[in-house]
This record gives structure tokens, sequence and C-alpha cells, in this order.
């Protein structure tokens, strides 16, 4: 570790050393592993400047400087660091609140959202609240999205950290809108903040901003992903570097930030609940990257498409309260420890899960613990073809979400989602839920489809709603002849191929993270040159035979459409029945799937799922996006007995990333 943050400290001994910031306020920056494992209090209340043109919060620990009334954060003080934001970077471009949003079938719009007035909401020793408001009046229409929009910031005495929400709201006159993405962005300082944490095993020395400019990089195929060739650490020479390498699912994204070795502080972004994230628990989402940059992503387009943008239309009333998230600062007094800020980056922030829903946040929008709700109960499964007896539903995710259809939770983005995970004998909590109107969803690692209770669930403040014994019936008609693949609503089980070795990120070690190399849809091409890939039953295995991708073959500078074999045995066909064939797939880009039996050559498929999907997941290292389920009836006279073959093509090939990823794939018999 010594050796570590040596190469850190001494990596670029001619790097200026960037200004101080604009506003210094005394105190001292307190070491956040020395305060808690010394159990001390530090005796300073929260203390609240407010100047013409700026307002700070000070707590002994730390000072956090906004712009005011716009509310940019435009510094942040801490443990001897003047700012830890890029005090080169204009004060509107450290620490702020975006959005990207457009008119209904206009062009889209990027706005830093700055107040217009400033106001205390809270002031006392132990907690400061403070609010900026932007409202929106018709006079603005087509200049700033159709919203008020007021940012919260609070900071507690001896707490190392500030915390921010939003509330938003469209009022039912207003003219309609989209919204695309809305966020919270850091820009850290450049001369202090190399080491990144995003996961146990995503962490690393990362490259400079300037190693991402002509003449130290070459850009691939999409202007995120860039060969460093060049790079003022010649260490990382010959690596790939790509922002969406570091995504997570929502599930997973609570911590993560940067560190300083000189001096040791760490800068996390921390995410207590996902009630307010848009996709559910499975929804992926940028985190941290090359900037260096933190964000909070509450809602965005990746990795779903168009499909998770949500229009309100004119007549529409809609208010969301986006957060609490915290913004936590630690720092050790000694250097060779800098890599523990990351172990106490994840202990504060499961003691901030422990903490949700927070008690001491001001606003009514925002229900306290005694405010919400709980539902209990139990999910089994009954497939009669797997068990005579119910089954319990282990591991299953089982949720709250607004009223819609089965699996509508993965696009829903305009409401909030409780979500809890079953245990080994399908027993489920889903606590601290919001009153509202609310379906109940689930889904059940092994088994295909969505559960969906479409009865109305009303929960009010304080309710303890017992649920019972739910029942899901997967989808099944008839026995399983045979099946590939596991029904997990992912790719990660099939095949995923080493990276072209001159194409490789060297922190992505872990044979669970494979798929977030870059460049492996190329890889398709290298291995099927000519002919697509044949996967027979009973012979093949899904693991080394199946590609994770079904994309197009690259030859010369085309690109054309691949056709997949799926050969098998049949006896004793039943002639009259239909046998059903089932089709999970995690994601879709702007693809189709056609089936055909027996006759590749036929001029019309058996089926067709038309242009499906705008997930982008094959491009951006995800191996799934929005989860879809097909059920394909094949007449039992299109087989013959012994050897069959079913074709799957997919035949868009405008570019490399069009495709699909397979979840499970499962011929069923007759009843």
């Amino acid at each position: 570790m010594k050796k570590l943050a040596d190469r850190l400290l001494h990596r670029f001994t001619n790097h200026q050393t960037a200004s101080n910031a604009d506003h210094h306020w005394t105190g001292e920056g307190t070491s956040s592993l020395r305060h808690r494992k010394g159990h001390m209090r530090p005796s300073q209340g929260v203390r609240l400047h407010i100047s013409d043109r700026y307002v700070v919060m000070d707590n002994g620990i730390l000072q956090v400087t906004l712009s005011k009334p716009g509310g940019i954060i435009t510094g942040i003080k801490y443990n001897g660091v003047d700012n830890v934001l890029e005090v080169r970077n204009k004060e509107t471009n450290r620490g702020y609140w975006d959005l990207h949003w457009n008119e209904p079938g206009g062009k889209g719009i990027f706005d830093v959202i700055s107040g217009e007035s400033f106001r205390v909401i809270v002031e006392t020793d132990d907690q400061v609240e403070i609010s900026f408001l932007r409202t929106w009046n018709p006079s603005l229409e087509g200049k700033y999205i159709p919203l008020n929009i007021d940012k919260r910031f609070i900071m507690l005495r001896g707490s190392s950290g500030v915390y921010s929400y939003g509330i938003y709201e469209h009022l039912k006159e207003w003219p309609g809108f989209e919204l695309g993405e809305t966020r919270i962005a850091f820009k850290l300082r450049k001369d202090k903040f190399h080491y990144m944490a995003v996961a146990d095993d995503r962490k690393r020395i990362m490259p400079f901003p300037d190693d991402l400019c002509k003449g130290r990089c070459q850009t691939l195929d999409y202007q995120e992903a860039s060969l460093l060739t060049a790079p003022c650490d010649p260490h990382l020479q010959g690596e790939v570097d790509d922002k969406y390498q570091y995504s997570c699912e929502n599930k997973d994204l609570r911590v993560h930030g940067w560190i300083s070795f000189d001096p040791p502080v760490g800068f996390w972004q921390i995410t207590p609940s996902n009630e307010f994230r848009s996709g559910g628990p499975l929804k992926q989402n940028l985190t941290s990257h090359v900037g260096p940059t933190t964000l909070s992503v509450f809602h965005s387009t990746h990795y779903a498409g168009k499909t998770m943008m949500p229009r309100f239309e004119c007549g529409e009333h809609w208010k969301k309260v986006y957060g609490p998230v915290f913004i936590y600062l630690n720092s050790t007094a000694n250097r060779d420890d800098s890599l523990l800020l990351w172990d106490d980056a994840k202990i504060k922030m499961m003691a901030e899960v422990e903490s949700w829903p927070y008690s001491f946040v001001a606003s009514e929008d925002y229900p306290k613990s005694e405010e919400r709700g709980t539902a209990r109960g139990r999910l089994l499964v009954c497939d009669r073809f797997v068990s005579n007896d119910l089954i319990s539903a282990v591991g299953a995710y089982v949720g709250f979400a607004p009223p819609g259809d089965a699996g509508s939770w993965q696009i829903e983005c305009k409401g909030y989602q409780f979500w809890a995970i079953t245990d080994e004998s399908g027993y489920f909590s889903i606590d601290n839920v919001r009153p509202g109107e609310y379906n109940l969803y689930a889904w059940v690692p092994g088994f295909i489809g969505d559960y969906h209770n479409n009865t109305v669930v009303s929960v009010t403040s304080g309710c303890k709603i017992e649920m019972g014994d739910i029942v899901y019936e997967p989808p099944r008609d008839g026995p399983t002849l045979w099946e590939i693949g596991i029904p997990d609503r992912k790719a990660s089980e099939f095949f995923i191929p080493d990276p072209d070795p001159t194409l490789v990120n060297r922190v992505i070690v872990h044979p669970q993270d494979r798929f977030r190399q870059y460049g492996l849809w190329k890889r398709y091409t290298d291995l099927y040159p000519n002919d697509d890939l044949v996967y027979t039953i009973g012979v093949s295995d899904y693991r080394r035979d199946w590609f994770f991708a079904h994309v197009p073959r690259k030859k010369g500078d085309v690109h054309e459409g691949t056709t997949w074999q799926i050969r098998f045995k049949l006896e004793n066909i039943d002639h009259k029945a239909n046998y059903k064939l089932r089709v999970a797939i995690a994601s879709a880009t702007l693809a189709e799937l056609q089936v055909r039996v027996n006759d590749a050559e036929a001029t019309r498929p058996l089926f067709t799922t038309g242009l499906i999907g705008r997930d982008n997941s094959i491009a951006r290292h995800g191996i799934h996006g929005v989860y879809m389920l097909y059920t394909v009836n094949i007449p039992g006279n299109r087989f013959v007995q012994g050897d069959n073959t079913i074709f799957l093509k997919q035949p868009r090939c405008n570019g490399p990333f069009q495709g699909i990823m397979y979840d499970y794939i499962r011929l069923e018999g007759p009843p």
C-alpha cells in the first residue's frame, strides 16, 4: 500500500499545484477515522455564514460554500485542503444539480439548475438546512424545463459531510416535456484525487483528464472509449478507459468516490435508498469516472433507451423528491493507510442505510419513518412440471411500484419503488413505503417471467399490511424438452471471450466482471469469421459454446446479419399439438429476432419480434438491459422425427452494436 501511495504522490513531480479556493473559513479539518475510533463529539455547532454572493455551512469538520442564490457548490474545505473541488473550473462546474430535457418532439437541452431565491429552512446548533428555489412561469417556456425545483442542503453537527435532496414539481396547467436525465455531479481536484473506488473489485489509479486529449489517446468506436497511447502515468500505457466500465446496478450502487494520497482524504457519494431512482433495483447507472468526476444519478435513459424517458403532459400534476444523498469526506493521519478510506466509506454507507428514512429532513414532502407503511408476506412458485408442491421463492425480488403492467417497473420513472429480497422460505418485508397507491411486482431467479398483481394496494401512514401467501405461476405449458442458460435476466452465464489483448482495462480481473472489457462484440467475428454459431443440445455447453451477444459479423467495412442454429433430436412427435419456445431476452439494441424451424431460407419466419430495444448495453458493457419474454407457438407438424434445427436470425446490421443478449431459451413439449 505504501508503494502505491508513493507512486501516486510522485507520479507527476512537475505537476502544478492548484491554487487555493476563492473563499477561506477558519477551522481545522477532522479525520473521520480518528474521530470514529476516539468516540469524540466535536463541540462546535453548525454555523451558517451568509453574504451577498455566497452561503457557507460550517460545523468545524468541513465548510461547504454555495453560490447565492444559485445553490451551486463552489467549495468544500476539509482536513487542511482549502477546496477539494476543482478550483480551475468555473464555479458553475464544480458541484451542481443538472438535468437534460426537451419539449415534446424538440431538441435536448442541458441545464445546470441554478436557484433564483435562497432561504434558511432550519438553523440550530445541531442542524442547518437551506433551500435554493427556481420557480417556473409561462414567460420561461422553451428556455427552462416547466418545473419548480427546490434544491436542499443539510449539514449536521459532528457530521463529516453534507446531505442534498431536490423537490421537483410540475403544475397541472403547465406545458408538457420529456426528462432524459437528472443528477448531482462533482468535479474534484485533478492534482489530488487520482484513485477511484466503485466496488471492491473495481478500484484503481485512474488516468488524468489530459490523458483523454488529442495526442495522448486514440478514440475507439465511440467517444467515451479511449486507448491510452501516451498517458501522463506510463503505468497506464496501452489501457482502455471508458466510463461505462464503471457502471453499477442500483441495488449495488450505494457508495463510490475518490481518494487523495496527499493529504490522505476520501470523497464519497453515498446513496442510502433506491426509492427515488428510476427503473428499480436492476437499472444500471454511471458512478465515478475520469475527471475526477463523481455522480449521483437519479434518473437516466442509460441501459434502457427512450422507454425510460418519461413524458409529462399538460394537465398532469407531478411531484417527486430525489434524495437525500450524502456527500461524505474522510481522512486518516497516516498516508500509508489511505486505501482504508474506502473501507471506512463502506462502513459509513451501511450506517446511512440503517438510518433511512432520515429523521432530520425538514420538508413535508419527505415522510418520516412513522409516516410510512410496511407490507409483509410470502412468495411461492407454482410450476407443476418442476414440483407437485409449491416452491419457496428463494432470493426473489418483491416490490411496490406505481400501477402498471407486468415488468413495467423496469422503465417506471415518475414515482417511487420499494423492494425486498425473499429469504429461504420466500418471506419478505417491504419496509418504509411512502403513502400512495401501488401494484405488487416480483421476479424469481430460476423462473422466467414477471409476477404482477394488478390490485391497487393503498399504503397509508403507519400501516402494516399482511399480504399472506402469494403464488406466482411462471409461463409454462408443457414439460421442458431442452433449455439453454439460466433464467436470471442476465447473459453473464454464457461464453464471454477474452478481450483483444491490445484493448484491456487491467482493473477488470474478476471473472464476474469479464463482460465489462471493451470491444467484446468484435470477438464474435474473430471466433466466427465465416459461419455462425451452432449449438447442439446434449453436446454443447452454454458456458463455452453460446456467445453472450447475438451481434452482426463484420465483413470488410460493412456488417451482416447472423443466424444461429439450435440443433436437437425429437422422438414421438405429436404433430397435432403445439410446442412452445420460450425466449427470454436480457437486452436488445435496435435488433430483431426471427425464428424459423427446419428451413433457414423460409421467406417468412414463423415468428418475429420486429424491431426491439434501445438498451445499448452491448456497447456500454452491460450484461443486461430491459428484460423481455417472448413465447413462440410451434405447430408439431413443423418438426420431424429425429434431427431438427431452430434458426435464430438477427438481421439488423447497420452498426456493430445492434444485437440481442439472451437470458434463457426453453422448448416445451405439449401438456
